[in-house]
């Protein structure tokens, strides 16, 4: 049973950033993680992604570039504000400016630099690095 299918496409990734692979496939999909591979594909962690319908829940078919070192979820789902993104990167990030935060707001699924240019907050759903 899953409990959690961000975290579970987030192993999925990182297991194979790991063990060296060029592709993975993630199911099974929703609009959530659409998105946060939308956002690691334009910040160029992955290449691309495309959807696979299988008469189900969907497939996620992921293009790895090898730029992956770490990834997963955040659990609890923390609420921040523009202040507070820093004391988050520092917790979850390895080195300034090294890495995203992954945030959802109300202007969607965003990176924390987009966030703190836009000046609004929302949930930390991710990191990656």
């Amino acid at each position: 049973m899953q409990c959690d299918p961000l975290n579970d496409a987030m192993c999925v990734i990182k297991n194979a950033a790991l063990n060296g692979k060029s592709e993975c496939v993630i199911q099974p999909c929703s609009k959530l993680i659409g998105h946060v591979l939308k956002v690691m594909q334009d910040s160029g962690y992955i290449s691309q992604f495309e959807y696979v319908e299988d008469g189900k829940a969907g497939k996620f078919r992921v293009l790895l570039d090898g730029a992956i070192n770490n990834c997963g979820v955040i659990k609890p789902r923390y609420s921040v504000t523009v202040s507070d993104v820093e004391k988050f990167e520092a917790r979850f990030l390895p080195a300034q400016d090294f890495g995203l935060l992954i945030l959802t707001t109300t202007a969607g699924v965003i990176t924390q630099d987009r966030a703190k240019e836009l000046g609004i907050g929302g949930k930390l759903l991710a990191y990656v690095y």
